[in-house]
This record gives structure tokens, sequence and C-alpha cells, in this order.
């Protein structure tokens, strides 16, 4: 949990140094590139994590790994890493890059469907969706036929269950009480 505030923090201070120096989008690119490779690459964390790896060293993998980076990236990980926190990098990146939607007015969510939609219904739930969210609404689209049909919602901490699992489990609390 801590950690979890602390990368908030440093997302921010480095999305404020961002806007204030004007180089938002290749920050943006290499945060982008940090939270691809930790991903993909679980080896990238154990990196991170480890004591054993000087401050030094990791700035100088983290410059091979990421060779393009911009100076204001490469002088805050280096940073972060000098102060021993290099195991919330990639936490600070995934911060930043939801900093950086809050900033643009982008909201994102997640879409659930119990098959996959049709553009018709989509653009009907989205249109709907936007109707009451101030921003660009942006949804990430997911399947799951346990719901049997319907769809879930989930933007931030709300979630709209509109799912048939869900009514027909609600109805059988209702019937067995």
């Amino acid at each position: 949990m801590r950690s979890t505030k602390s990368a908030g923090r440093y997302a921010k201070a480095l999305l404020e140094l961002a806007v204030e120096q004007a180089c938002l989008e290749t920050v943006e690119l290499d945060m982008n590139a940090i939270v691809a490779t930790a991903d993909v690459a679980p080896d990238f964390q154990v990196f991170l994590n480890s004591p054993v790896i000087k401050a030094d060293k990791k700035n100088d993998v983290m410059s091979k790994l990421f060779p393009k980076m911009q100076p204001l990236s490469i002088a805050f990980i280096a940073l972060i890493t000098k102060n021993g926190r290099a195991s919330v990098i990639p936490a600070i990146a995934k911060g930043f890059q939801e900093l950086l939607e809050n900033h643009r007015g982008i909201v994102s969510g997640t879409l659930t469907s119990a098959s996959a939609l049709s553009n018709e219904s989509r653009d009907k739930i989205i249109a709907n969706l936007s109707k009451s969210i101030t921003g660009k609404l942006q949804l990430t689209e997911m399947v799951d036929a346990n719901l049997i049909g319907g769809f879930v919602i989930r933007i931030g901490d709300n979630q709209i269950d509109a799912s048939v699992a869900t009514q027909l489990r609600k109805l059988k609390q209702e019937l067995t009480q």
C-alpha cells in the first residue's frame, strides 16, 4: 500500500515536470515502454527489486534497455533508483499513464459481455454512458461467457452490472428467503 502511494506521488511529480518542460508525449512513450517491459518480462521486476544490484548498475542497464529515453525520464529514473526506490518504477510508469489520461480528460473502463458485442450495441452503450460522464470515454472490451447474457461495466470504483448471471443470482436469493 505504501509503495502504491509513493508511486502515485512520483507519477504526479513526473507528469508535472513533463508538462512544465513540454515533453509530455516523449515521456509518455518512455513510461509506456517501461510498463510494456514489466508486463512481458517478470525478470525486469526481479532486477529492479534486487538489493544486490547497485543503483548505478541499474541505471546503466535501464539506459541500455531504453536507449531512446527522454532526458527527463532518464534523470527521473536515476533519481528514483539512487533513492533506493527502483522497485516502484513500473508502478510509477503505470500511475503516470493513469494521471495522463485524467490530464487529457479520458475516462477509462472495462466493458465485459457474455459474447462479442455488435458495433450497434457497443455504440448504444457508449452513447448512454457518455451522457453521464464528463470527458472522453475509453472502454476496453472483454468477453466472459459466465455472464450468460448482458454486460458489466467498470469505470474506476463504479460498476454497472446488467448481466443475466447477476439477475439470476438475485432472483435465487429472493426465492430462498
